[in-house]
């Protein structure tokens, strides 16, 4: 664990830093926990293998250099665009890449929300990693249960009746 900043927050803390890739769906495919200073583009990276075709991120990622890193490893990635910056992709691309992008941050609203993965306590990495890997197993396995069920994948209200 190591101390950083962050932007968003305007606040300074003590942790690690994850970052998730689900499928367009919301399925969590990969995940992986960096100490909290390092940048969050180098951690996506140890990511990369298993990664394939289209990836879609944030602002974050944007830049070419970022694009030639990531097609190295057959990764077509894609983010949206500042506004001072000239948009050339067709308009239905644009409408897919933020739709998928609101799945993603429902995905992480609800790992921090109604899973509080920001708030794992543990002594141990042992105990860090397997208190985070259940409330992964635990979001899939609601996800599962709404496809048995027909409900849509993300809706994790309609699992609990009162």
């Amino acid at each position: 664990a190591t101390f950083s900043y962050c932007a968003a927050k305007d606040e300074k803390y003590y942790g690690f830093k994850g970052n998730i890739v689900t499928t367009n769906d919301g399925v969590i495919i990969g995940f992986n926990l960096a100490p909290s200073n390092l940048d969050e583009r180098e951690a996506l990276l140890e990511m990369a293998d298993f990664l394939k075709d289209l990836m879609i991120a944030d602002k974050g990622y944007i830049g070419k250099e970022w694009q030639e890193i990531f097609s190295k490893f057959g990764i077509d990635l894609q983010t949206p665009l500042r506004s001072n910056m000239k948009e050339g992709r067709p308009k239905w691309f644009l409408k897919y890449m933020m739709k998928t992008r609101k799945t993603v941050e429902t995905v992480i609203s609800q790992l921090t929300e109604r899973f509080s993965i920001n708030k794992v306590k543990a002594r141990t990495m042992w105990t860090l990693t397997s208190r985070i890997a259940r409330k992964l197993l635990s979001h899939t396995m609601a996800i599962f249960i709404n496809k048995q069920q027909g409900n849509e994948l993300l809706q994790f209200d309609k699992l609990v009746k009162i």
